[in-house]
């Protein structure tokens, strides 16, 4: 048909080009836009059935390029890529940002006594669990009993971190204190991402070539990605939770942040919503963080 978009268009890949910072950066952003989290279940399906439909070759009349790639960048944003399936809400990439700057805001800012302390981790961890079951590995799902064990096995240690580094924070500077969430943050990332990856470790991740054709699995693949994605999970909590407390312990000495505790949460919320929001966009790691791992032969792993 005269004047209908071309079907050459490779809506497998990204739109950017991703050898450049500003391709990436571009992809990244709308990967992880949090508008997203506000479209309709119609608006989903609709651009479920135009991603569909180019792939079968069929182009509704009027559609331009602009509209096909927003549809595909929608569509990857709420059904998951190996599975089809429409993801879980709040384990969304586009709901990391909103729901990391509350949750870590609040966590930094009731750090000081057991039940808040108890709850904020528990709050956190739950959070967790559901992204890493919201973005399962197609290649090795998670089963109830893993799922369950890493989530059990992380509170436990984010709790038991958190507490004893209070009891023993007590005699020191405050703004020693204000570190222990992080602590606990990075102790439950060092739990909770191997079990929840066991599958990987036993029966390894897949590696391709430099065409994308599937060579096998690969453990000793696993294990290194595993490894990076530990590390890389640790690094992006750094700038909403490293950084916030010296500005918090400055600002805790003025009168204003003394009148309300909404002004406390809010004092933790906007520092961390900036760190938090240039991290989870400049790294597409935000959907592997909980795990759908592959290697290609020759690079570094890529999680």
């Amino acid at each position: 048909m005269s004047g209908a978009l071309p079907l050459n268009i490779n809506i497998h890949e990204p739109r950017w080009d991703q050898s450049t910072f500003i391709g990436r950066a571009n992809h990244f952003f709308t990967v992880t836009d949090p508008r997203n989290i506000l479209l309709t279940n119609e608006q989903l399906e609709n651009a479920r059935k135009i991603v569909h439909d180019y792939r079968q070759g069929i182009v509704p009349p009027g559609l331009t390029e602009n509209e096909l790639w927003r549809a595909k960048y929608v569509y990857d944003s709420a059904f998951h890529p190996d599975t089809g399936e429409k993801m879980v809400l709040i384990g969304r990439m586009s709901a990391q940002v909103p729901m990391n700057m509350t949750i870590t805001g609040c966590m930094m800012t009731f750090y000081r006594t057991t039940p808040a302390v108890l709850f904020w981790q528990w709050i956190n961890q739950s959070f967790n669990a559901v992204v890493n079951y919201t973005n399962r590995s197609g290649d090795a799902p998670l089963t109830v009993n893993e799922l369950g064990t890493a989530y059990v096995s992380a509170t436990t240690g984010a709790v038991a971190t958190a507490l004893g580094l209070n009891a023993l924070t007590k005699h020191v500077s405050p703004l020693i204190g204000r570190f222990v969430p992080f602590a606990a943050v990075a102790a439950a990332n060092c739990i909770n991402i191997p079990l929840m990856r066991q599958r990987e470790l036993r029966v390894g991740i897949p590696v391709t070539d430099a065409n994308g054709k599937r060579l096998g699995e690969s453990a000793n693949a696993a294990q290194q990605a595993i490894a990076q994605v530990v590390i890389s999970r640790i690094l992006m909590a750094a700038p909403g939770m490293a950084i916030p407390p010296f500005i918090m312990n400055a600002l805790e000495k003025k009168a204003f942040l003394k009148v309300s505790p909404v002004l406390k949460v809010l004092g933790q919320v906007v520092p961390v919503s900036l760190g938090r929001s240039c991290v989870t966009r400049s790294q597409e790691a935000c959907r592997q963080q909980s795990g759908r791992l592959s290697i290609t032969v020759g690079d570094r792993p890529r999680m």
